[in-house]
């Protein structure tokens, strides 16, 4: 496994990617527990809104990053040389020393072998190097992203319990 920084070739991997990763969270969970309606006006459009939001992930300009999990030789881990496993986006605000978890994605196959936590490590280096001193990971309550939330707490990371409600007029 080789830790790298995003190149534009890799722009529709990641957004197929992105979009794989979290289709079953918006079509299994969202729309059935919000609705048509809510789910239409909220997120009726969430691949074409990840299409536009992978697309400008990767700005140094705005100190925002992405790094790549790309696969090398023989690891142990299903998948072919040169396949991304997966990938962590990130940004810094070094004003407030604060850094963030935009998107973190593994592919399926790649679930379960440490990739998660390798990238969201890599990326809290990083933050450390640009001058943050906290980092931020937002991800849902719901059954689906229970695996994140183990994550992220194996980190080290403190919950910060919000509830978000939706109700059609």
């Amino acid at each position: 496994m080789r830790m790298r920084a995003f190149v534009d070739d890799d722009l529709a991997a990641l957004t197929d990617l992105t979009i794989d990763t979290f289709r079953p969270f918006f079509e299994d969970v969202f729309r059935p527990l919000m609705g048509e309606t809510i789910f239409t006006v909220q997120h009726g459009s969430w691949r074409d809104d990840y299409r536009r939001q992978v697309a400008g992930l990767h700005a140094p300009e705005r100190h925002a990053y992405v790094t790549v999990a790309e696969m090398t030789g023989m690891t142990g881990m299903t998948g072919m040389s040169g396949e991304i496993a997966g990938y962590v986006a990130w940004a810094v605000d070094p004003d407030r020393r604060h850094g963030q978890i935009v998107i973190l994605a593994v592919s399926p196959q790649h679930r379960r072998h440490h990739l998660g936590a390798t990238l969201c490590r890599h990326a809290f280096e990083q933050m450390r190097l640009l001058g943050a001193e906290i980092v931020e990971i937002a991800t849902g309550g719901d059954a689906f992203h229970a695996p994140a939330r183990a994550l992220y707490e194996q980190l080290g990371c403190t919950a910060n319990p919000v509830a978000v409600y939706f109700r059609r007029l």
